[in-house]
């Protein structure tokens, strides 16, 4: 990967453990510049792979930085997204930096916002073959007739309203009113709700126009939390040629380049229903990583050189755990012994917080565990 060290690289995104994965994924090979909006967090500061580590206040300041200094570099730098605030304003300005940096996108300006919306994504999944939920758009306030329930409601785009706290699961129609008091999103997605079984994680990147698609790992949650995700799941190599192939056909149409990771629901009958496409880099991307797949730097190995990388064999039983969440969601509610924690912790193949050859992150989070759990 020598050529790669001709570019610099640049992580713009909120400060969280997210931008710490990349940042220690990268750092081996060349150190990143981090833009880092404030967040609530500056853990990824305390790693030692940085180069230069930039606070700004909002993503405006973060876009003048990035673009005043560093878009007349000798070769243009390589530019990672790991929030979906930050991945839809560059996405609509991408005809002012697309010739300057590398970066994810999509081919023109506005079109992965188009596909951040929940509708329309949920709409490309059908056409190429994937099963999906029964689900509705209507305007805040609406209760639509036919409805089957139970439902859960979401904001149509993770950049628009509460995101989270827009997640309601609604057993009646006089929930679904009551729900409607509390969502701050203008235009919500009703969809049936159903009693999932577990969750299923895809994680890679695409390159070529969304011609060359690389599915690195394929994540299962090891316990379950109504209307949160898990932090402690089970990693493994991609097995589903089937979801990969429709996979393939939605990103060709899209045409994106990128890291990007894509969550399915799974029923107690074990029938996979497609729900949305984060086109950044995801927090478990790191995992890939861990298991012997740097998916930042084989993303950015393949846009340059459109080589696709091998598939590493990950070992049975590889985990992977968010260290504060994990410890308050079982330890501290009971669910589990400190012991029996400890062992997990112990034995995951990838904790997002420690690693042994770079602490400070893992002892800021120690310092700040109320605030990160």
């Amino acid at each position: 990967m020598t050529e790669l060290t001709n570019h610099e690289f640049i992580v713009f995104a909120m400060d969280h453990y997210n931008p710490l994965g990349v940042v220690r994924s990268i750092g081996g090979v060349k150190k990143p510049i981090v833009i880092a909006e404030k967040s609530k967090t500056d853990v990824s500061s305390y790693s030692k792979y940085i180069k230069e580590y930039i606070r700004v206040e909002t993503v405006d300041e973060g876009y003048e930085v990035l673009t005043k200094r560093f878009s007349n570099l000798p070769f243009p730098p390589f530019l990672i997204t790991c929030d979906d605030r930050t991945i839809e304003y560059l996405d609509n300005r991408y005809d002012e930096w697309k010739d300057k940096f590398i970066g994810f996108h999509a081919g023109s300006t506005g079109r992965i916002t188009r596909f951040m919306d929940k509708f329309a994504i949920l709409e490309l999944a059908k056409k190429h073959g994937l099963r999906t939920l029964d689900t509705v758009c209507v305007d805040k306030g609406i209760v639509p007739e036919g409805m089957e329930y139970p439902v859960i409601t979401k904001s149509i785009s993770p950049v628009i309203g509460g995101w989270k706290s827009d997640v309601h699961i609604c057993w009646t129609r006089e929930e679904l009113e009551t729900a409607y008091e509390k969502i701050k999103a203008p235009k919500v997605i009703i969809q049936k709700y159903i009693d999932k079984k577990n969750e299923y994680c895809i994680d890679g990147f695409c390159a070529k126009k969304g011609t060359v698609v690389f599915n690195a790992i394929e994540s299962t949650y090891n316990y379950l939390i109504p209307g949160y995700y898990s932090p402690y799941m089970t990693v493994r190599n991609f097995s589903r040629p089937e979801i990969g192939k429709a996979l393939a056909g939605m990103m060709e149409e899209i045409g994106f380049e990128g890291i990007c990771s894509i969550e399915f629901l799974i029923d107690q009958d074990d029938n996979y229903y497609f729900s949305e496409i984060n086109f950044r880099n995801s927090t478990w991307s790191y995992a890939a990583t861990k298991a012997g797949m740097n998916l930042p730097l084989l993303w950015a190995q393949c846009m340059i050189d459109g080589i696709v990388p091998e598939e590493k064999k990950i070992p049975e039983g590889f985990t992977a755990m968010v260290e504060p969440i994990d410890y308050g969601k079982r330890v501290k509610t009971g669910k589990a012994e400190l012991g029996e924690w400890l062992r997990d912790f112990k034995e995951a193949g990838c904790t997002f917080y420690y690693s042994s050859d770079d602490i400070e992150p893992f002892l800021y989070m120690c310092r700040n565990w109320e605030m990160l759990s």
